[in-house]
């Protein structure tokens, strides 16, 4: 089944005619949706380069001038599913009478949308776990809609997804609550990946856990309350 491209981006830094764009943006669209179906039948070993060009009828120096590994095209996919999940959290906000609770209820949904296909939540985990250079700037967007998020069910604010990404401005306890969660989230993720802990349920438990100590913090609540007074 061919996916509705949720993010559009031409990489091109010439303005093509318009039925080239479209045109790119086709191909580009084929190329993604062939590594999710590789990734969701077998996992990332089974997004080959060579495979994915075959699937999506195009030629293998034809993807490279869109995508330079199979972790970039994974992790397109991954800031798609990003997309998604700020779509549903703006429409229908983490539930919950406390920050911990949203802020529990957001991981547990994040980590329910990653992991639908287990082959591709694991997949999609690996890309995101890589350490090349190349890919290093697409990670760290990613990280900051997630910690957006974070945020935004922290202070009960979903309107803070509809604003431009580089508007998003936390207060320094904000940033670093956000950024903590994110790397727990991640390691969480990774074990589960590796089979160090195969229990995909444990992972919103232990975002629970490790949002509660962080938020039983001496008058963390307080600073939350002037961030978003202020």
């Amino acid at each position: 089944m061919r996916r509705t491209p949720l993010v559009t981006v031409a990489r091109p830094s010439a303005a093509p005619p318009p039925k080239l764009v479209a045109s790119q943006l086709r191909r580009m669209r084929r190329i993604v949706d062939a590594a999710v179906e590789l990734a969701e039948q077998g996992g990332f070993d089974a997004v080959r380069l060579r495979d994915v060009a075959e699937r999506s009828d195009v030629a293998l120096g034809t993807l490279y001038k869109y995508f330079r590994s199979k972790e970039d095209i994974l992790l397109f996919a991954f800031d798609e599913g990003v997309t998604r999940l700020e779509q549903s959290l703006a429409a229908r906000p983490a539930a919950g009478g406390s920050a911990q609770e949203r802020v529990t209820a957001f991981f547990r949904r994040a980590t329910r949308g990653l992991l639908r296909n287990p082959d591709l939540g694991g997949a999609l985990v690996r890309a995101m776990s890589g350490s090349e250079r190349e890919t290093a700037q697409q990670i760290a967007a990613s990280s900051r809609r997630i910690a957006r998020m974070i945020v935004a069910s922290l202070r009960d604010e979903p309107s803070l997804l509809l604003g431009a990404l580089d508007e998003f401005e936390p207060s320094a306890d904000e940033r670093e609550f956000a950024d903590a969660l994110t790397g727990v989230w991640f390691a969480a993720l990774i074990g589960w990946v590796i089979g160090a802990d195969p229990d995909p349920a444990s992972i919103p438990r232990k975002m629970r856990s490790a949002a509660k100590l962080m938020l039983e913090g001496p008058r963390f609540d307080a600073r939350v309350s002037a961030a978003r007074e202020g």
